[in-house]
């Protein structure tokens, strides 16, 4: 039986998206011409959503439609449509400090549960540009802009108390796909799950001992914690190389639908561990050993310009912005070793939790349900095993030993280890 829905909801197709979105002016302008000559086609590949691009003679536009499902699984696996909400607002708050760098938003239709926003073209996906060799030379500048802004101006260090407490108000009824954060990263990777998948027979071992290590499954379960408990600040939530659109001029992040405000380090920790996992990964790409040593090299230097570039904003942003009731001017001055004390204390954490964070989401996109076409596209299963390896072993050393990576050039340096111990 069809899923139950809010009255006025209907799965959107070409002849229904045409008629809404010629009685709304400010996108039908957009468009150009008359709807009967747009094209419209479907175009979603991602794990939850319906995506539709709608071409007229002046221009284009994305549409992006939640379905009462987990498109992934199908209608056994029900999700709420707010999501579509809480994209919505996200994207809305993040524009105020990012501008540039996240799409532009057109309409939000609240009944159907669909938004428009600005087609991006030429823009790709980042992974699949990263998992064919292609550098991005403004990428680190860029990223880390939107990363220290966004994060920065909806913390306790930017925001008086009260907004700060009615913005957690607003997105903390995103538990759905909050839940699904919960189970797929931090649960379900480290016990018998029926959605857990890797490559088999070669990781079934790996996946065994995940299992049954109680100091990896005391960690992640800390970590957990940490994800329920903190609200630092409003993040994207599901931070990563699928929700970074690119040219080698341009990032844009899109799809922020599992927004709410949390531990910082979830974010940067979440796309550090996906940049891993590339580095990783182009030993199964390459046609020859070394192909790729060139892209590598990018890669790690992109890692760590992340990090720091992230860090080096932030504190600027801290210095130059103390609108908010945490750390108050008044207390510490601007300038004043306690100040100094103060931020270098708070990002020593933000550090230990970007690292872990990091770590889990190695593994969850090793043995969850969830996996990248960075490795995923690796059609030798003993090549792809071969990478996988190596990202476990990093990802278990992230969570259990954070303390043991002071900086990030000692994480790179172990993943570089890594593959020079296998002889890759």
């Amino acid at each position: 039986m069809p899923l139950p829905t809010p009255e006025g909801y209907r799965v959107m197709d070409e002849a229904g998206l045409r008629d809404l979105l010629a009685g709304v002016p400010e996108v039908a302008g957009q468009l150009g011409g008359d709807s009967a000559g747009w094209t419209i086609r479907e175009v979603g590949d991602g794990n939850l959503n319906l995506v539709f691009i709608i071409e007229g003679p002046d221009g284009g536009i994305c549409v992006k439609q939640a379905l009462p499902y987990v498109r992934l699984v199908g209608e056994g696996w029900p999700l709420d449509l707010n999501r579509a909400f809480f994209e919505y607002r996200a994207s809305v708050i993040q524009a105020e400090h990012c501008q540039g760098l996240v799409p532009q938003i057109l309409h939000y239709d609240p009944k159907l549960f669909l938004i428009v926003m600005e087609l991006l073209s030429p823009h790709i996906i980042m992974r699949r540009g990263m998992t064919e060799a292609v550098d991005y030379p403004n990428f680190v500048a860029q990223i880390t802009d939107y990363l220290a802004r966004s994060h920065y101006f909806t913390s306790d260090l930017a925001l008086p108390a009260a907004k700060k407490k009615a913005m957690i108000a607003e997105f903390c009824p995103n538990t759905d796909l909050c839940k699904i954060t919960e189970d797929l990263i931090f649960t379900h990777p480290y016990m018998v799950h029926d959605l857990n998948r890797w490559t088999s027979p070669q990781l079934d071992r790996w996946a065994e001992a995940w299992r049954n290590d109680d100091q990896l499954k005391l960690a992640i379960s800390q970590l957990k914690q940490d994800f329920l408990s903190r609200a630092e600040a409003l993040l994207h939530g599901d931070m990563h190389t699928g929700s970074i659109m690119v040219t080698r001029a341009e990032t844009r992040v899109i799809d922020p639908e599992f927004a709410f405000v949390g531990p910082i380090g979830f974010d940067v920790g979440k796309l550090i561990g996906n940049l891993l996992l590339n580095y990783f990964c182009h030993d199964g790409h390459e046609n020859r050993p070394g192909e790729r040593d060139g892209y590598r090299a990018w890669v790690i230097e992109t890692i760590q310009g992340v990090w720091h570039g992230f860090a080096t904003k932030f504190v600027e942003l801290w210095d130059g912005h103390r609108t908010g009731d945490a750390y108050p001017s008044d207390l510490l001055p601007d300038g004043s070793p306690a100040l100094r004390q103060a931020q270098a204390a708070y990002m020593a954490r933000l550090w230990n939790d970007t690292l872990r964070f990091a770590g889990a989401s190695l593994t969850r996109r090793t043995l969850g349900l969830a996996h990248n076409a960075d490795l995923e596209r690796i059609e030798d299963p003993d090549r792809r095993a071969a990478c996988e390896k190596r990202v476990l072993e990093l990802s278990r050393d992230l969570l259990v030993n954070p303390g043991s990576y002071a900086t990030i050039e000692q994480v790179t340096a172990r993943a570089e280890a890594l593959r020079a111990r296998d002889g890759a």
